[in-house]
């Protein structure tokens, strides 16, 4: 399944949940919140890691991430904020840095 259907399984589940009842997909408001909850995620996994929760909350906490961010990609297209397919651009991406020099913006 490529990221593009995860992406849409994500909104359906969100969506059945209500977690996007009457709400604007385009509203900045909107989209800075999924953002900040994004970020929230990823300072979950470094609390279970630090706390030593274990392998599998850290990498639940870590499913999360994908959850969040593939739920807001979705979103982001029912709005017509973006049009781009997830796989595609996904795809690009990973080919460009292929070609990148080792430890390529790393400042020494």
């Amino acid at each position: 399944m490529g990221l593009d259907l995860l992406a849409e399984a994500a909104f359906e589940n969100a969506s059945n949940k209500g977690f996007h009842d009457g709400k604007d997909f385009t509203s900045i408001e909107w989209q800075l919140s999924k953002i900040a909850l994004i970020h929230s995620e990823g300072s979950e996994v470094l609390e279970a890691l630090r706390k030593e929760q274990g392998e599998y909350k850290v990498v639940e906490e870590i499913a999360d991430i994908l959850i969040r961010t593939l739920d807001f990609y979705h979103s982001l297209k029912t709005g017509s904020v973006v049009t781009s397919s997830l796989d595609e651009v996904y795809d690009a991406k990973a080919n460009k840095n292929k070609t990148r020099p080792r430890m390529h913006g790393v400042l020494a």
